[in-house]
């Protein structure tokens, strides 16, 4: 693959790619994708010269990773081949979308239950509203009703705003994480990456520890696809769940409908979120059930 470089050719290689970070920096690109690009950077640095595209080509196709991975290595490089004017035909990986077996409520909770308390509030906050882990770590004591347990995150990926809700539990976890450590309104409440590391070396640790190898498979993405396919499984409302999930294209919530099953069902569930919406659902025969999330919940029978 090359042969590494130098600690001293390794720094000069390291200073180039401090300017193109820089420079999406100043286009507004978040903190949390300008890291990840910098990773990646230094990663392909340390085995190729950047300076030669066909060799970073070569090198990450040569990579034993998913497509995925090597087409985020593709990203982070064309932005450095952009800024220091370089030609190269850009490779395409292309990305499948695929799911993992939704786990239970209460294998998640085998593994919440064994983490610290700063770590359990983060992953009890994720399984009650589907967060995205990077959107977890912009969230701030601010950004909670602290008496209601409303949430009011910064929706990533370009997706509208939602209010979303923690569970009565999760609440009293957080006052207490928030007093104990003295995190002041507008602090960032976790770092979203040790929040991923930690996940990992968790639910490795309770795996072993209670004889459940199974719990290893689960991915701290997969309590956001837990919260996904539990909503539509409840509501039946596939664009409910897309403003759950914060999704900007309901193609990426329509896969939803494929992870749950409804032929034991007896009703038709939708769900209101104004008035308007209420009133045309009672018109049509649908009749109040409950309130989930700030949404009204109605059902009729088949």
């Amino acid at each position: 693959m090359g042969s590494n470089p130098t600690p001293r050719i390794r720094e000069n290689l390291f200073a180039k790619i401090f300017p193109v970070i820089w420079n999406s920096k100043k286009e507004g690109r978040r903190e949390t994708t300008l890291k990840p690009m910098s990773r990646r950077l230094k990663n392909i640095a340390k085995n190729v010269d950047l300076d030669n595209p066909e060799k970073v080509k070569e090198y990450i196709a040569a990579l034993s990773c998913s497509d995925a991975y090597k087409d985020n290595l593709v990203d982070a490089y064309n932005h450095y081949v952009q800024f220091y004017g370089l030609k190269w035909e850009k490779p395409f990986y292309e990305r499948f979308h695929h799911f993992q077996k939704i786990p239970k409520e209460e294998s998640i909770n085998k593994i919440i239950s064994h983490a610290s308390l700063k770590y359990a509030t983060a992953y009890s906050v994720i399984r009650d509203t589907g967060l995205r882990p990077i959107e977890l770590g912009w969230l701030k004591p601010k950004d909670f009703d602290l008496e209601t347990g409303d949430v009011y995150p910064t929706t990533a990926k370009h997706g509208e705003g939602r209010i979303l809700r923690i569970k009565q539990s999760t609440l009293v976890m957080l006052k207490r994480y928030i007093a104990e450590c003295n995190i002041g309104e507008s602090e960032v409440l976790w770092d979203y990456v040790r929040v991923k590391e930690n996940w990992i070396r968790l639910k490795n640790a309770v795996a072993k520890k209670l004889g459940e190898p199974e719990l290893k498979s689960i991915r701290l993405y997969d309590l956001r696809h837990f919260v996904g396919s539990m909503t539509y499984y409840k509501t039946r409302d596939i664009v409910h769940v897309q403003r759950v999930l914060g999704h900007r294209n309901i193609k990426n919530t329509l896969r939803y409908i494929h992870l749950v099953n409804f032929d034991s069902e007896e009703f038709i569930v939708k769900v209101a979120k104004t008035l308007d919406e209420a009133c045309k659902l009672l018109e049509a025969g649908f009749e109040y059930v409950t309130e989930m999330d700030g949404a009204k919940i109605f059902r009729k029978r088949k």
